[in-house]
């Protein structure tokens, strides 16, 4: 007997964003239908994966993460090209040094960090601040113009600090990320504004603040699973791909951090942080994320695999 499959009709799709230039290009986005349902829409782009690089050695991230970039944590150069060596689609450089909390490090010092790093490795990057919003759009307004016309990621742009970093994407031909805490009506308020700033909406990749698995993961999930709907319903200030910010969630949560010589009973530390990082992004890969950060190579590798699984033909 035939099975008739129910079908959804959805009326829109997810803008495209295109990052790089020339043969370096990673399209994310352009979606038609919820995540991996290939028989009732098209996903011509499969979730894209970074690894992350920062610009000053960690102090707190635990041995099992920081071996696999044993000898090159005090270089971000070196260690963006070990991120290419192990599959990396793209290079998230976060200029934590910029924090006045660590270095301090000016404007012009991370520009010239950026652009080495950019210079050193063929893949498009993504460069986040150190998360203090003033500070942030000095720098990233430095970084822009230093990396003009490479057509990179640049974020977090927040209602704080949105129009200097618009401006700079603007002027210098870079995307913006557009920041948000968790909630589906500020999400689209800042789209509005950065839109309004006649930044074209498909230069926009939204992070909605993404939880580690366990720790409000069902909230986030629901709102990139919002975000999805409302895109695929016609709402164009949600019709923008997601980014997951999901390494530095997943990498502070005791779970991930806890050795094996401190927690037995949770047996061993490098199968359980490592499968931590890669269910947490299978889960939002499900609610529709595009883009993912993620810090352990083998996490990448075990995602990847998955997503390939994923992104085979499921047509009726």
């Amino acid at each position: 007997m035939a099975v008739t499959i129910a079908k959804e009709r959805w009326t829109n799709k997810v803008a495209e964003v295109v990052l790089g230039t020339e043969s370096n290009i990673v399209k994310i986005g352009g979606e038609s239908t919820l995540p991996f349902l290939h028989f009732e829409g098209e996903m011509p782009n499969r979730p894209a994966v970074a690894l992350e690089v920062w610009d000053m050695e960690p102090t707190n991230w635990p041995e099992i993460l920081t071996s696999a970039y044993a000898g090159v944590l005090n270089d971000p150069v070196a260690w963006a090209k070990k991120c290419v060596e192990y599959g990396a689609d793209l290079v998230c450089l976060t200029l934590v040094s910029a924090h006045p909390d660590n270095k301090n490090t000016n404007p012009e010092e991370c520009a010239q960090v950026a652009k080495a790093v950019a210079d050193a490795v063929n893949v498009p990057l993504i460069i986040l601040g150190c998360g203090v919003e003033e500070k942030d759009a000095q720098v990233l307004e430095k970084v822009a113009e230093a990396l003009s016309g490479r057509n990179f990621l640049l974020g977090c742009a927040t209602q704080e600090n949105y129009k200097t970093i618009t401006a700079a994407c603007m002027v210098h031909g870079h995307n913006i990320i557009a920041s948000s805490p968790l909630d589906i009506n500020l999400e689209k308020q800042l789209n509005i504004l950065i839109t309004e700033m006649n930044l074209a909406a498909n230069r926009i990749v939204i992070d909605p603040s993404v939880g580690a698995l366990g720790y409000g993961i069902e909230y986030a999930y629901s709102i990139m699973e919002r975000t999805r709907i409302g895109a695929l319903t016609g709402d164009k200030m949600m019709a923008m791909p997601v980014i997951c910010l999901l390494g530095q969630e997943v990498w502070k949560t005791k779970e991930a951090k806890s050795t094996t010589e401190e927690t037995p009973e949770w047996g061993s530390q490098e199968r359980r942080a490592i499968l931590w990082e890669v269910i947490t992004a299978v889960a939002f890969a499900q609610a529709g994320g595009s883009l993912f950060v993620m810090r352990h190579p083998e996490s990448l590798k075990q995602f990847r695999a998955h997503i390939d699984k994923l992104m085979q033909s499921n047509a009726y």
